[in-house]
């Protein structure tokens, strides 16, 4: 694997293909064993799977500190079982990055 994300532009538009909207309660057994994590909307969610994936463990602790990467928390994963959210899904094994969906300005 490269070891610039800045620069692997191959692995970026992989991660850019396979990222899509899922119905949350698609992901009840990734939630369940701990490895559905939040992406904040302030993020870009195709650039927090592309450092996750390259193992960039400044920005993710960065992010971290910031509140704008975490585990799903039980509390944000009820509220989207009980809305019956779709949110936003990337897979770097074994995590699932989920972002919920923007909503539209008026």
């Amino acid at each position: 694997m490269k070891t610039n994300p800045d620069k692997d532009t191959e692995l970026h538009d992989k991660i850019n293909r396979e990222t899509g909207r899922v119905k949350w309660r698609e992901l009840d057994r990734h939630f369940a064993s701990g490895s559905v994590i939040y992406v904040s909307q302030a993020l870009d969610l195709i650039e927090v799977a592309l450092r996750v994936a390259h193992d960039d463990k400044a920005s993710i602790l960065a992010w971290m500190q910031a509140g704008t990467v975490a585990k799903v928390s039980d509390q944000q994963a009820q509220a989207w079982t009980d809305s019956d959210a779709t949110v936003w899904a990337s897979v770097v094994s074994p995590f699932v990055l989920v972002q919920a969906e923007k909503t539209a300005l008026h």
